[in-house]
C-alpha cells in the first residue's frame, strides 16, 4: 500500500489537491448532487425537522445512558447465540478480529464498506496473519486496488474518473481478456461484479460495520446501495460485526427513526436500496446465514469524550451531510484532511482520537459558514466544536508562534475598544490612501496567506463602527 498523507500535513495535502485539475473536476459532482439531491429529499417530507430534533434527542439519551444500553446490547446478542467482544483500541479490535478468522480456519475474509474498520486498520491486520481481505463495496474495492484510503465516509472512491478505474481493472484483472470493452461505466460495473461474486463464495469470515445496534434486540443494522453487504454477512460460515460504542440505540422505533433522516441527509433517497437487520447467527430453522456470530464494540477515545465539550460529536450517523456542504472539503476533497475522517465532522473527531497534537491543523480547515451544523441530520453543533479546538490548540502552544503573537497582539486591541476603533480607523484610511489608484493591492505585509493567492481590496470609505455611530448606533 502506498504512503497515505497524515494530519500533520494538512497545509501540504491541502496545496497539492488544490492544484490536481482532475480531483478538482470531480469535486465539482459533490458541490452540485449531493447538495440538491438532500435538499430536494427534505423538502419533500414536510416533519424533516422535527424528526432532527427526534434523532438528536434519541442520540442524547442513549449517550446519557450508554453503559445500561451496552450491557443490554451484550445481554440480548448472548441470548440470540452471539457473542461481544469489548476492545479498548485499534490493536485490541484488530488482535480479536484476527483471532475469530483463525479459529474458523480463515483464508479468505469479505468486508462490507466500514469507517471503523479503516479506522483501526483491518486491512492490514488481516493481512499481515496470513489471510486475504477483499472489500465488497464498489467504491472500497477500487480504492483498496489503488492502495488509497477512503475520500468520502459513504462515496469512498468520489475523487476518481472512469478512465482511471478503467486503467486500474486492466492492470490488477489480468485473467480478463486484454481487448474487452470497458468504456461505459456499466461495463465496469459488470466486471466489479463478476470478479466480486468468486469472493463472496470463496469467503470464509464476512466482516460488516453496523449503522445501528440495538440494544432492545441484539440486532445489528447496516444500511447500503449495493447489496454486498447481505452477501458479505450471510454467505460465509461466521460473521464478524465491527462497531463503535456510540452506534447503540435504544430500540428498533429509534432506529426507525433515525434512517429516515440517514438516507435523506447522505444520498438524497427516501431509504438506502438495503437495510438489513442481522440477529444472531443462523438458527435451526433458517435457510442460510453464518453459523457464527461476533461483534466487536470499539473505544478507541470515545468513552473519554463523554461529559465534555465533544460529547455531541457522539451523536454523528455518518451520513456525510456536514463534508457534502463544506467550502473547504469542496476545494481540497478528502484526503488532504490526513485520516480517516473528512470534512468538518473529522476535524472534531479526528483530534479527539488521535490527538490534537497530530489533528490540530484540521479545526482550523473551517471558514464557520456554519452549514455543516445547518444540515446536520442530528444537529451536531460542529463549528462550535472546532472552536473548542483552536482553544485547546491555542492554549498547549501547539500553534505557530506567529499565530500566537498575533492573536495576543489583536486581543490586547479588542479588549479596549477605543484603542480598537482608534487603530482601526488608521490602518483603515492609510490602506485607502495607498491603494485609491489601483483600488487593490497584490502585496501586503503580514498578509501573505491572502495576497500570495488573491489581491486584497483596497478599503473603501468609513470603517463599519464609524458609519454604525453615525447613523444612531451605539458602540462600547
Amino acid at each position: 500500500m502506498s504512503a497515505l498523507p497524515t494530519s500533520e500535513n494538512f497545509k501540504a495535502n491541502a496545496h497539492a489537491a488544490l492544484g490536481d485539475a482532475q480531483l478538482q473536476k470531480a469535486l465539482g459532482h459533490v458541490r452540485v448532487n449531493f447538495i440538491e439531491r438532500r435538499a430536494s429529499a427534505a423538502a419533500g417530507l414536510p416533519e424533516f425537522e422535527a424528526l432532527r430534533d427526534s434523532a438528536r434527542d434519541i442520540k442524547n439519551h442513549t449517550l446519557a445512558h450508554l453503559d445500561l444500553y451496552l450491557e443490554a446490547y451484550e445481554k440480548n446478542v448472548t441470548a440470540s447465540g452471539g457473542r461481544v467482544h469489548f476492545a479498548r483500541d485499534a490493536k485490541e479490535a484488530c488482535a480479536l478480529i484476527v483471532d475469530i478468522c483463525k479459529a474458523e480456519g480463515a483464508r479468505n475474509v469479505t468486508k462490507g464498506k466500514s469507517m471503523v474498520s479503516e479506522e483501526i486498520g483491518l486491512n492490514a491486520a488481516i493481512e499481515a496473519a496470513g489471510m486475504a481481505a477483499v472489500e465488497t463495496d464498489l467504491g472500497e474495492y477500487i480504492i483498496q486496488l489503488r492502495g488509497e484510503a477512503p475520500s468520502h465516509i459513504i462515496a469512498p472512491a468520489v475523487h476518481l474518473n472512469k478512465e482511471q478505474v478503467e486503467a486500474d481493472f486492466r492492470r490488477v484483472h489480468t485473467a480478463l481478456p486484454e481487448g474487452r470493452n470497458l468504456d461505459a461505466p456499466e461495463s465496469l460495473l459488470a466486471e466489479a461484479r463478476g470478479i466480486l461474486r468468486e469472493k463472496f463464495l470463496d469467503a470464509d469470515v464476512g466482516v460488516t460495520g453496523a449503522n445501528f445496534l440495538v440494544a432492545e434486540t441484539g440486532t445489528s443494522i447496516i444500511v447500503t446501495n449495493e447489496g454486498n453487504g447481505d452477501l458479505t454477512q450471510t454467505l460465509p460460515r461466521a460473521h464478524i460485526v465491527i462497531a463503535s460504542i456510540e452506534k447503540i440505540v435504544p430500540t428498533l422505533e429509534d432506529a426507525s427513526q433515525i434512517l429516515r433522516v440517514l438516507a435523506r441527509s447522505a444520498t438524497g433517497q427516501d431509504m438506502s436500496v438495503y437495510t438489513t437487520l442481522s440477529t444472531g447467527p443462523r438458527r435451526a430453522s433458517d435457510p442460510d446465514g453464518p453459523r457464527a456470530y461476533h461483534v466487536v464494540l470499539l473505544d478507541n477515545g470515545r468513552s473519554a469524550m463523554l461529559g465534555t465539550e465533544f460529547e455531541d460529536m457522539l451523536r454523528c450517523i455518518r451520513c456525510g451531510a456536514c463534508m457534502n456542504h463544506c467550502p473547504v472539503y469542496h476545494a481540497v476533497g478528502g484526503h488532504a484532511y490526513g485520516w480517516v475522517y473528512p470534512g468538518p465532522m473529522g476535524a472534531v473527531l479526528t483530534p479527539s482520537l488521535i490527538g490534537v497534537d497530530k489533528g490540530g491543523h484540521l479545526p482550523n480547515a473551517s471558514t464557520f459558514c456554519g452549514r455543516c451544523e445547518s444540515v446536520c441530520p442530528v444537529r451536531i453543533p460542529l463549528p462550535k466544536m472546532m472552536r473548542h479546538w483552536r482553544e485547546r490548540e491555542f492554549e498547549r502552544h501547539l500553534s505557530p508562534a506567529s499565530v500566537r503573537y498575533g492573536i495576543g497582539v489583536w486581543a490586547f486591541f479588542a479588549k479596549r475598544p477605543a484603542l480598537y476603533r482608534l487603530a482601526a480607523g488608521i490602518a483603515m484610511g492609510a490602506l485607502g490612501l495607498l491603494g485609491s489608484a489601483r483600488g487593490r493591492f497584490r502585496k501586503l505585509p503580514l498578509a501573505g496567506g491572502w495576497t500570495d493567492h488573491r489581491d486584497m481590496p483596497a478599503p473603501q470609505g468609513r470603517t463599519f463602527q464609524s458609519q454604525w455611530k453615525a447613523k444612531g448606533g451605539r458602540t462600547r
